[in-house]
């Protein structure tokens, strides 16, 4: 199938795609890694009123995931604070039957679990 018809085919298919020019670095950030690509092709596809984009060629890399201060600086990434709802303490400190804090600690160790929380205040 040529590109005319390919184009043709998703127009009916309500399938928009759009080459962004200029793209020069992609960065894929997740807890962990860092991926970074250079110098990719990437096109935005409308379907359905989702937008997705698609990279393809370049160079990829993997790195250690960092953040620049707000004096320009990059310093490697620390683990950010945890905001654990109020009602999940509730819940935690009611079913374990221990103390706000004692419940509140507890859901910081265990990244906001409210099960692994309950069960480790019930156990430990």
């Amino acid at each position: 199938m040529d590109s005319r018809n390919a184009r043709r085919m998703m127009q009916r298919m309500g399938m928009q795609m759009q080459e962004l020019s200029g793209v020069t670095r992609v960065i894929i950030q997740s807890p962990g890694k860092e991926i970074v690509i250079e110098q990719p092709m990437v096109t935005s596809i409308m379907v359905q009123g989702q937008k997705m984009y698609q990279i393809t060629g370049g160079k990829a890399t993997e790195r250690a995931p960092q953040v620049v201060s707000t004096q320009g600086v990059v310093s490697a990434v620390e683990k950010p604070q945890l905001q654990i709802p109020e009602e999940d303490v509730l819940l935690v400190a009611q079913q374990a039957k221990v103390s706000m804090e004692k419940a509140r600690e507890t859901l910081v160790r265990c990244d906001g679990d409210l099960a692994r929380a309950i069960l480790m205040l019930q156990t430990g």
